[in-house]
Formats: structure tokens, C-alpha cells, sequence
């Protein structure tokens, strides 16, 4: 989502109700003009813009509207080309590795760089007058860095069965919540698949990589056959036969939407085929015993979900689930004594665990993503409709104005709130970067300080209640829990990885140097008095949810207060077009997690068949067993051994997938030694949210490095040093009983205990990853061991290593003090921005 409202004070433009999430809209290329100051508030939207004449240059160019990828104006070459369009070495989502991108800055496709602005409010650019070219650019450069890839742009008679069918399944996922399918859950999520899968063939591309020649070959015949007066200029152009390709789906796409189809509906088509067939009751008493028609559809199925992942997310979760595919059929031949070996299943008792079980395609995975993700991500699109974004950012931004620290607190506030609606970690690191980084900038921060402070910030999106990632409505599933109850376990660790962030921003303006910027942005109050009705739904969530209403019925409910509120904004309005507009977007958004869920069955049924999940438990704790005997460190090593193998484990699948494979297989471990299931489900869901910031791959990481152009692998380790509470925090509930003080789990005193000894820690190992002790000055090599030692020995919430941890930070804090004398440069004076 961007925050970012368009020239005439509107919200922005919607995407069309077929476009994916990051994907550029069809509205105009042309940027908005230079700015002039912006006028008083017309009391509709807190900043009202002002748009101002544009000069030509010598040419008769606009030299104003910058194009959207950031490469200037656009100018005609000797043979009448456009040179702003970029080239074949252009980084597209589909190019190369995050890592390489040449993605420009979104604030540069608004503004030029601060010293060659035209006028001192650099920020109110970014607010208040960025156009629907920044727009498209934030959610470009949003697509490269998500879980998932960029889909199509989907137009015309395509583009309306898109469009049509997504309808169908956000109305049947709304009916569901309250007249569920007479059939029973399973056959809902027989229909759902069978209405989402289709629409994954449509809107994501194959993006299958052909020989040179061949490819070369294929795209000249089909340029000459579409268009064959098309100017010899332009004929060969990759960029333009890749983009012609991908925006129309081929044959092939055809033939797989029709498969898909037959193969999601077969188990509910009252037809005899053969021995198979007859109806959904027939299909269920078939259950160990496949017909040969069911065997063939069941197959048919798998890979197309299969595949339907490798456009999605790419080649290493099918390769996952392949991994296990295998294991399932050959384990059998493994020796029997290894601890792995199984007695090994045939093809079709595998096929029968995927496709008529209830740990299958059709397991708690998918019912997760089609009974709750897709209604809130309806929601999200509602909220991002109605203004909510642009309101959430500049209320921050409000809120710190006149602080030393306001752009810091800013960005941070901005990722808090803007994660509320999202619970996308790389795009709301996007969307704070692109209006937030101009500030920090202006403010003195380096790139890559401050590629950290908004990677760690946007992956709080996915920790921060009421709208967690999607593994933890699988928690809610698994455990038999309420989603209060989840929101609940992650209450006290948001605000502990909030503060250590807001703890690390106040360091490094201090031990940095950074100069004060005063952002001019109105008083907070009148905001919230204005725009404040924002919040009502997001309250309103808690509140049906602690008054013992389901989570489906309280987002439902929250939708439609959104709804009925966007009318006290009449230029934000939800009329009955834009409802359908956020109906299809939030069902467009859940096409790849519907992919995901449906492949992680996969990897849940041929673990629960051949009994892996005891297995592996055996092995993770045997090896911690093997350094040593003593009870309470195998579990303190067993959580070291299970954080790595999260950790590595999601660097190569998305995070619901991650906390899928991580809780068949880690789970097990920690609850065989004796920790409870909420601590163990909480402990696996932090390590598999916290890969977007982990590095090689950290996509967070890499998504703020092309924010703010600084280099990689610096902007990695600043990310880890900003997440750094959310890495030791799980180890705290997990390790010793009083740490489930931290889950909100055993009395006020038990919870009071493990939460100000744990912001003690937080605060500690702050001072020491940052050498700054707030108050007082720098902090040498020796004070910032102490207080690293002091920080990990109060994550062991005991009476005894908290006395010796709190001893070592204040000896710490002596040693500063000692060293007191050598203080940091002074800031310069306030830089005024005027957002």
C-alpha cells in the first residue's frame, strides 16, 4: 500500500480490480508537475496539494515529469525511439537477484534530490503531490521484493473473467461466514480452490526461461505475426515482447485453467466416470481406495499446484514439496536402522493422503487461507481505499514533529501503523521508504542506517496485532484457540521489539550526529479529530473478538464499519464500483497464499504418514543431547539448533510455508521437552516471520537497500541490529517457565516480572549494538561486552541470573559514565520540513 494521495487531494487511484498487488495500474505515465507550496487544508484530507505550471526546456520537453522509472524526462533519440524507456539490462520483478537491482528510488520519481529542489518543503512532495507515477513505481519496486512474484495486468474480455470469478469467490467467502455450505468445510474448500486456482494461470505468468535462439526466434515471429507494419526500430525490442508476452495469457495457461477446473471439481460433480465419480459422498467413501480416475485427477492436481506455486513464489518450495514427494514413496528403501526410515507408502496411498484426507490439499493450510486471509485482505484493500494508509503515515509524522528524533520515530510509528492493515513485510517496508526516506535523508542519516531502521520497521507489519501474518491464524487452527488468544501471546513481544527499535533510532541520532528536522504537518489532534475514525474498525476487531465473536464474523464486521465510515471523507468514499473494486483486489491478493497453502498440505500429510514429525524431533534433540546431559541446557540447545534450522529454513520458502514445515518438524521437539504449545507455536512462528530480515536473502533488507540506494549486505546487518529483540525474545518464553510472562500467560506478577526484565534486556543490548547509552554518551569496547552479556543473561528470566545480569548492566553504565568526557559531535541546527 502507498500512502501517497494524488494531485487533486483524492485518494489514489485504484488498481484495476484485476491488477495484483505491486503491479502498475493503467492509468496515465505522466507524473505529476512540481509542486508549489501547499495551501491551507480544505478540511476534507489532513494536507491539501498544489500543483504548479511546468517548464519546458529548450526542446519543448517537460522537464518536470520525471518518468516513472526514475530515469527523467523523457527524450527522443536521433532515430525517434524514447530513451526514458529502459532497456534491455533494466531491472524488471522478473530480472536479476534484489541484489543487483537498479530499481530507482521511489522519492526520486516525485522529486529531484533535496539540493536541487525547487522549494525547502521537500517532504510535502512526497505527501501531498506524488502522482500516480510514484504510485505505480513504490508498488513496482513493492512486487520485486514480496514472497511472491508480480502477476498480469489483465484487461478486456480476460480481464472481466478475472474480475467475475474473483467476485464469485469473495461473495462465496463472505457467505460462508455466516450460511455455511450445508456439506460441511471440506466441501467449501473444494469450491474455493476450485474458483482461485484457475485465476493463478491467469494472472501470473510462466516466465519459463527458453534457449537464447529459440527465444529470439519466438519473439521475432510473433512480434511480425501481431503487428507486421510494426517499424523495423522496433522489432526485437525484449523489453517490449517480454512485457506484449506476459500481458495475455497464452494456450498453455488455457489448457492449465481448464485442468485446474476439471480436477477441483471432480470430487463434487454428481457424474459417473467409470468407477469413479458419483457425487461428494461417493468421493468420500472412496477414501484408502482410489478409483483409477481419482488417481489420475489427484495427480493431475498435484502438479498443477506444483506449478501454480513456481509462478507464485518460484522454484524452491515446489522443490520442498518435491523433497518430501520423495521421501514419502522411496523412504521404504532408507536401511531401517536409521532413524528416518519408514515402511514406505506406493504412489496412491500418497495421492489418497493429498487429495481425499483432511491433512491434504484440503488441510488446516488451505482452510486457514480460504476462511480467514481472504477477508482480510479484503479488509486491507477496504482500508486502503477509504484513505487509511495516507492517514496512518501522516499522523506519525504528526505525532513526532518537533522531536530531535522525528524522522526515526516517524518511520518506525509509520510501519507500526501501516502494518496493522497490510501484514506485508517487504511492501510496507516499500511504502514507509518511499515517503519517510527523503526525511532521514534530509535528517543526515547514511542509506544504509537507515535501509534498517525500515526493514525492521516493516516487518513489524507482520507481528503487530490485530492483522498478523497468515501463519498465525494457522496457530489459532492448529491449537484449537481463539485469534484473540494469538493476538494476545503477541501483545507483549510487539511492544518489547517496538521499543527496541524506537531504543536504537534515539541511540544513533545521538551517536550519529543527526541533525533534528521539524516536520510541519499540523497538529495530531485535529488529525485524529478529523481522520481518526480510521481506527474505529481496527477496534472494533478487538472488541467483537472479546466479546466472543468469531474472528470471520468480527472482520466482516469491521468491513463493513470501514465501509459506512469512508462516507465522512466524500472524496474517499466507497461507492458500490470501488466496493467491487476492494472485493476482487483483496481476492486477487490471495491467489499466491491459496498456492502456498494448498502445496503445504503436501508437506503435512506425508510427514503425518510416515510419522517424520516424531523422527526429526528425536534427531534435533539427540543432538543437543550429545554436548550434554543436563536437562535444562538440551532445551536451551535444542532452541539454538531449532532457531537455525528456522532461520535457514525460511530463506528458501514464504513464511506460512516456513511455519508449516518448522512446526511438523520442530514442534515436536520442543513439546517432547516439555514446552507448552503456545510457546512452541509462538517460537516457530517468530523464527519463520523473522527470514524477510535474515540474512543472505533478508528481502525486507534488500527492499530498503533499493529504497534508499544503500549497499546490500551493510543494510542487512543494520537490520539485524534494529530486529535484534525479536531474535532473543522467543528464546525467553521458551527457556524457562516464567517466561511465558511474555505470551500474556499466568498472573499479573508472572507477566509484570518477565516484561520489565525483558525491556531491561532489550534496552541493554540496544546500548551495546548501538555504543551509545542515552543521557550520558559513548560507550566503549569493554562497556558494550558487559552490557551484551548482561542483555542475554536477563532473557534467562530466573531470580538469579536477573540479579547478575542487572549487576553486569550497571556496571556497564558506570564504565559510560567514566567516559562521559568524550562525548559525541553536536547536531547542526533544525532542518524544517514541511510534510
Amino acid at each position: 500500500m502507498s500512502p501517497i494521495s494524488t494531485p487533486d487531494g483524492s485518494s489514489p487511484p485504484a488498481r484495476p480490480a484485476n491488477s495484483p498487488a505491486g503491479e502498475p495500474t493503467a492509468s496515465t505515465d505522466r507524473a505529476a508537475p512540481r509542486p508549489r507550496p501547499a495551501p491551507e487544508p480544505d478540511g476534507d484530507h489532513p494536507t491539501q496539494p498544489a500543483t504548479g505550471p511546468t517548464e519546458p526546456d529548450q526542446s519543448g520537453n517537460d522537464t518536470s515529469r520525471p518518468d516513472p522509472t526514475g530515469n527523467g524526462a523523457s527524450k527522443p533519440d536521433p532515430t525517434g525511439n524514447d530513451t526514458s524507456r529502459p532497456g534491455p539490462s533494466a531491472n524488471k520483478a522478473t530480472g536479476p537477484h534484489p541484489s543487483e537491482a537498479t530499481t530507482p528510488h521511489p522519492s526520486e520519481a516525485t522529486t529531484p534530490h533535496p539540493s536541487e529542489a525547487t522549494t525547502p518543503h521537500l517532504s510535502a512532495v512526497h505527501l501531498s503531490t506524488a502522482s500516480s507515477a510514484a504510485e505505480r513505481a513504490t508498488r513496482d519496486l513493492a512486487a520485486q521484493f514480496e514472497d511472491e512474484k508480480p502477476g498480469r495486468v489483465l484487461t478486456g474480455p480476460v480481464g472481466l473473467i478475472l474480475t467475475g470469478v474473483s467476485l464469485a469467490v469473495g461473495a462465496l467467502a463472505l457467505w460462508q461466514v455466516f450460511r455455511p455450505l450445508s456439506q460441511g468445510s471440506k466441501y467449501y474448500l473444494i469450491i474455493f480452490l476450485a474458483g482461485v486456482l484457475p485465476l493463478v494461470f491467469l494472472a501470473y505468468p510462466a516466465d519459463l526461461r527458453l534457449p537464447a535462439r529459440l527465444r529470439a526466434r519466438r519473439r521475432r515471429d510473433s512480434t511480425d505475426r501481431d503487428n507486421p507494419d510494426r517499424d523495423s526500430t522496433d522489432r526485437g525490442n525484449p523489453d517490449r515482447d517480454s512485457d506484449s508476452t506476459r500481458a495475455r495469457p497464452t494456450a498453455t495457461d488455457w489448457v492449465l485453467v481448464a485442468l485446474a477446473a476439471a480436477a477441483c471439481l471432480y470430487p463434487v460433480l454428481p457424474i459417473p466416470i467409470g468407477t469413479g465419480g458419483g457425487g461428494y459422498n461417493a468421493f468420500l467413501d472412496r477414501q484408502g481406495l482410489l478409483a483409477p480416475v481419482d488417481l489420475v485427477l489427484g495427480t493431475v492436481l498435484l502438479l498443477l499446484l506444483l506449478e501454480a506455486c513456481r509462478r507464485t513464489t518460484g522454484w524452491i518450495l515446489p522443490a520442498v514439496c518435491l523433497l518430501f514427494l520423495g521421501y514419502g514413496y522411496y523412504g521404504g528403501l532408507l536401511p531401517q536402522s536409521w532413524p528416518v526410515a519408514h515402511a514406505g507408502l506406493d504412489f496412491s496411498q500418497l495421492v489418497d493422503a493429498f487429495y481425499n484426507s483432511d491433512s491434504g490439499f484440503y488441510g488446516t493450510p488451505l482452510d486457514v487461507a480460504a476462511s480467514y486471509i481472504v477477508l482480510f485482505t479484503i479488509y486491507g484493500a477496504v482500508l486502503e481505499l477509504s484513505g487509511a494508509g495516507r492517514f496512518f503515515v501522516e499522523l506519525s509524522a504528526a505525532a513526532f514533529r518537533r522531536s530531535r528524533t522525528a524522522a526515526g520515530r516517524t518511520a518506525v510509528a509509520s510501519g507500526f501503523l501501516l502494518g496493522t492493515v497490510s501484514g506485508s513485510g517487504a511492501a510496507t517496508t516499500v511504502s514507509i521508504g518511499a515517503v519517510t526516506w527523503p526525511l532521514l535523508r534530509r535528517a543526515g542519516y547514511p542509506p544504509e542506517r537507515a535501509g534498517g531502521m525500515l526493514a525492521a520497521a516493516g516487518v513489524g507489519a507482520i507481528l503487530s496485532p490485530p492483522t498478523l501474518g497468515a501463519a498465525a491464524f494457522i496457530i489459532a487452527e492448529y491449537l484449537g484457540v481463539s485469534y484473540l488468544q494469538v493476538l494476545g501471546w503477541a501483545t507483549v513481544p510487539t511492544v518489547l521489539y517496538y521499543l527496541g527499535i524506537l531504543l536504537s533510532v534515539e541511540i544513533d541520532a545521538r551517536r550519529s550526529g543527526v541533525r533534528p528536522v521539524v516536520i510541519d504537518v499540523g497538529s495530531p489532534w485535529r488529525l485524529l479529530a478529523r481522520f481518526g475514525y480510521h481506527f474505529a474498525s481496527l477496534i472494533a476487531i478487538i472488541v467483537f473478538l472479546a466479546v466472543g465473536v468469531s474472528a470471520t464474523k468480527a472482520v466482516v464486521f469491521a468491513i463493513v464499519l470501514a465501509v459506512a465510515l469512508s462516507f465522512l471523507a466524500p472524496k474517499s468514499r466507497l461507492s458500490p464500483a470501488r466496493l467491487v473494486t476492494a472485493l476482487v483486489t483483496g481476492v486477487r491478493g490471495v491467489l499466491a497464499v491459496t498456492a502456498v497453502c494448498a502445496a503445504a498440505g503436501i508437506i503435512a500429510a506425508t510427514t503425518t504418514k510416515t510419522g517424520l514429525g516424531p523422527q526429526a524431533a528425536a534427531l534435533l534433540i539427540g543432538g543437543a543431547q550429545a554436548a550434554t546431559s543436563d536437562p535444562t541446557l538440551v532445551l536451551v540447545l535444542t532452541a539454538l539448533l531449532a532457531a537455525v534450522a528456522l532461520s535457514l529454513l525460511g530463506l528458501a520458502v514464504p513464511v506460512t510455508a516456513s511455519f508449516v514445515i518448522g512446526w511438523v518438524i520442530v514442534g515436536p521437539a520442543l513439546l517432547d521437552l516439555g514446552v507448552t504449545a503456545p510457546a512452541a507455536a509462538m517460537f516457530v512462528f517468530y523464527f519463520a516471520v523473522l527470514s524477510e530480515v535474515s540474512p543472505p536473502t533478508a528481502l525486507a533488507a534488500v527492499a530498503a537497500a533499493a529504497v534508499t540506494g544503500g549497499r546490500l549486505v551493510p543494510t542487512m546487518w543494520q537490520t539485524l541490529r534494529y530486529a535484534l529483540p525479536a531474535y532473543l525474545t522467543p528464546i525467553a518464553f521458551v527457556i524457562t517457565p516464567a517466561g511465558l510472562g511474555l505470551l500474556g500467560i499466568g498472573g499479573v506478577q508472572r507477566i509484570a516480572f518477565a516484561a520489565v526484565v525483558t525491556a531491561l534486556s532489550v534496552a541493554v543490548l540496544a546500548v551495546a549494538a548501538g555504543g551509545w547509552l542515552p543521557g550520558v554518551g559513548p560507550a566503549g569496547v569493554p562497556e558494550r561486552v558487559l552490557g551484551a552479556l548482561a542483555g542475554v543473561t536477563l532473557l534467562w528470566l530466573e531470580p538469579v541470573p536477573v540479579a547478575v545480569g542487572t549487576a553486569l548492566a550497571a556496571v556497564a553504565a558506570v564504565g559510560v559514565l567514566v567516559r562521559r568526557g568524550s562525548a559525541g559531535r553536536p547536531s547542526s541546527d533544525p532542518v524544517e520540513e514541511k510534510l
